[in-house]
């Protein structure tokens, strides 16, 4: 079972995926700062697991605070929760689970109170989001036929959640259902999330998948080889746009072209009910390192500019249904007012 991050005697572990796959490196920390470079770099990374990585450094810094008296205390927690929130603009659930520990913060009276309690609060918004994403699994598993291909982009499994993952928990439950399911895996440019870490976990789930760069997704297309596309995100507004990896927006416009289904795998704590449509969600861009060098090579030429968004915006007009922990939501999406429509 793969444990990308947890409470362990007073400390959190958890796995540096930039490591992946060439290397399982484990990282375990009483300072909630090594928390906040973590996610901010990388090492924890996926929308759902940036949200429990927080909490849990909001444990830390409770835990190991240097206050002695409430009103410090508070202050103290409160400049940590401020750290995190500052990290990684796009995952909503990182706001989601921020804003549940400073619920648990302004309601305790005392020190040792709050410090209990945080901890609590953040190993249930762990515990949640795996039981989210077994119920992600199975409403989604029921979409994937008997025999198909599936393409899938960055990560969203193990890795990017408290639990068997998003898309790639539809995968794995589909594969347990007995169906027949090969699997297209992007590599995902400029971090290979892709290549390093969906790759990594769907071997070890021995389901049969296939790594392609990113431009070989059109070719696959038209030659009929896929059957429905699944990825995650990082954000939903309330009329369906989704805010996923950058390139997930590509492949929604070529399965619009080619008839075939496309489907978003979130949690119900991804969808921004504030946000109203795609064009107000936050849109973090990454270092221009990142797609200048790739792993420490330097590989373009010195003085360029470079433009490096991490997530793009797909329509919710493109997309089939968004697969909750609620069940399935189809278009038109307005999340105001629908309630999901259940598979059977």
């Amino acid at each position: 079972m793969i444990l990308p991050i947890e409470w362990r005697e007073g400390s959190v572990r958890f796995l540096d995926q930039t490591r992946l796959p060439l290397e399982v490196s484990t990282i375990c920390t009483k300072d909630y700062r090594i928390l906040v470079d973590a996610i901010r770099t990388m090492k924890v990374r996926g929308a759902p697991l940036i949200g429990i990585s927080a909490a849990y450094g909001v444990a830390l810094a409770a835990a190991y605070t240097r206050s002695s008296d409430t009103f410090a205390f508070k202050k103290e927690l409160c400049t940590a929760i401020d750290d995190f929130a500052a990290t990684r603009p796009t995952a909503v659930n990182l706001f989601w689970a921020l804003k549940r520990m400073r619920s648990v913060l302004d309601a305790s009276s005392t020190i040792s109170a709050a410090t209990a309690a945080l901890l609590r609060e953040a190993e249930s918004i762990h515990r949640e989001d795996a039981e989210m994403c077994e119920r992600i699994g199975r409403n989604g598993a029921v979409l994937v036929p008997p025999k198909a291909s599936v393409l899938t982009h960055c990560n969203a499994g193990a890795l990017a959640t408290g639990g068997r993952g998003t898309a790639v928990g539809v995968i794995t439950v589909a594969a347990e259902m007995g169906k027949n399911i090969r699997v297209y895996v992007d590599e995902t440019r400029p971090l290979l999330q892709g290549a390093r870490l969906t790759m990594w976990e769907l071997q070890q789930a021995a389901i049969d998948s296939t790594l392609i760069t990113d431009n070989v997704a059109a070719s696959l297309f038209r030659q009929g080889n896929i059957d429905l596309v699944i990825t995650g995100a990082d954000r939903i507004a309330a009329n369906g746009d989704s805010a996923n990896k950058i390139g997930t927006y590509n492949l929604a416009v070529l399965a619009h072209h080619h008839g075939v289904p496309m489907y978003i795998a979130a949690p119900g704590s991804t969808i921004d009910r504030t946000i109203e449509t795609g064009i107000d969600i936050p849109i973090e861009e990454r270092s221009p390192e990142e797609v200048t060098s790739s792993f420490g090579v330097r590989i373009a030429p010195e003085g360029i500019k470079v433009y490096a968004p991490a997530f793009d915006i797909t329509p919710g007009s493109l997309i089939s249904g968004i697969i909750t922990d609620q069940g399935v939501f189809r278009y038109p999406y307005d999340f105001h007012l629908r309630e999901p429509q259940r598979e059977l």
